[in-house]
């Protein structure tokens, strides 16, 4: 483990960063009714995953390029999971905005508005080579993914009743 500025680190960041800011502004019909539903615990776990990865990702130079080596595979595919996150945002703001779109699968991947960054800061340490990541991204995982699963789980349910 290296310690510096990660610019891969930061690129992640603008690309997860970004279009949660723009979801501020477009948040699904019904949202703050099912937000009050949230497990204190899971979204103790999400809250530290998030401040870990953030911070993870920004310190280590671990994640920025280097020669190219059988490695470098696990930053192309963490790079393609980023790139399917956008494109599950692009489709939700292109969307009627309703829960069903926010907590939607994407190409198989249940819940892909959790699933892939977790998956891809993930993969990011694996790449890196960085336990700390990895370990925070289990911790986001937990909370992050454990909360869309939970909220899905209710939408379906919802929807099963009506």
């Amino acid at each position: 483990m290296r310690f510096g500025f990660s610019y891969v680190g930061l690129i992640y960041l603008v690309m997860l960063m970004a279009p949660n800011l723009m979801w501020t502004r477009n948040k699904p019909r019904d949202y703050d009714r099912y937000v009050a539903n949230e497990s204190k615990v899971l979204l103790a776990f999400e809250r530290t995953g998030e401040v870990l990865v953030s911070t993870v990702a920004l310190i280590f130079a671990d994640f920025n390029l280097r020669p190219r080596t059988v490695w470098s595979v696990w930053l192309v595919v963490s790079f393609i999971l980023m790139i399917l996150y956008e494109v599950f945002w692009i489709r939700y703001f292109r969307s009627k905005k309703t829960m069903a779109d926010f907590y939607s699968g994407l190409v198989g991947i249940p819940v892909a508005g959790a699933t892939l960054p977790v998956a891809a800061f993930f993969l990011l340490g694996i790449y890196g080579r960085n336990i700390p990541m990895i370990v925070s991204t289990f911790i986001l995982g937990i909370g992050h993914i454990g909360i869309h699963l939970a909220h899905a789980k209710e939408i379906r349910d919802g929807r099963q009743r009506g």
